[in-house]
């Protein structure tokens, strides 16, 4: 069965659009890792000529996201559980030290970040769930002061949103995220930088425990170990 896609209007940066609506169908679970995926039937369901899917395709060959298929085209790059884990680590390090730097300034993130989160968590949308939750930890890449880690993290973000879509389709438990959200936001806000690290990395582990759990279910495969 045909993925469902939303067609696109002509524009100068359609070749960014294209992109972007690839990435979303992949983070989404729309376009399933290992999926075949032609240039025929994208520019079909977007409206757009093959040109610009060509080079969309390009791009995500390029960043990981598809790769070659036996024989002849591409598919959607399979999803990995050990590599995924090991991106996480990074991930965690990169917002503890962002955490740690939006402490010494005190600063007070804006409290429609969580009230936006616990909103797409109780919805159905997982692409809101994602960016919401993508637009907490920005807010504290952004109030680090240090553009470099927001620049890191920006890399390890756009594969771990197709993990993050996999693995929310399935749970159930997404408010807790958002309590320990604001547990963070808290600390940040009265300073503590110590405590507010020790949150986010007790909440970067909950989360690559929750992968650990989630994850073989979807590539039917054996458990994964975080330890």
């Amino acid at each position: 069965m045909a993925p469902k896609l939303v067609r696109l209007q002509t524009a100068p940066d359609l070749v960014d659009q294209v992109y972007r609506s690839l990435l979303d169908a992949i983070s989404e679970g729309t376009l399933a890792p290992g999926q075949r995926i032609t240039q025929e039937d994208i520019a079909e369901q977007l409206a757009v000529s093959r040109q610009p899917v060509l080079q969309a395709l390009r791009l995500l060959k390029k960043d990981g996201f598809v790769q070659d298929a036996p024989g002849r085209g591409l598919l959607v790059t399979p999803l990995d559980a050990g590599w995924t884990l090991n991106v996480y680590q990074v991930r965690g390090a990169l917002d503890a030290l962002a955490a740690r730097l939006a402490a010494g300034q005190r600063f007070r993130l804006d409290a429609k970040l969580i009230a936006n989160g616990r909103k797409a968590a109780r919805g159905r949308d997982v692409k809101a769930m994602i960016d919401a939750d993508w637009d907490f930890h920005n807010a504290i890449y952004s109030a680090s002061g240090n553009p470099l880690i927001g620049e890191s993290a920006h890399q390890h973000w756009r594969h771990l949103r197709r993990v993050m879509g996999a693995v929310l389709q399935q749970s159930r438990q997404r408010e807790p995220v958002w309590d320990e959200h604001e547990a963070i936001a808290k600390a940040i806000a009265a300073g503590d930088a110590d405590e507010a690290v020790r949150l986010m990395q007790d909440h970067s582990g909950h989360a690559a425990q929750n992968l650990a759990q989630r994850l073989p279910q979807v590539l039917n495969t054996p458990s994964v170990q975080t330890r």
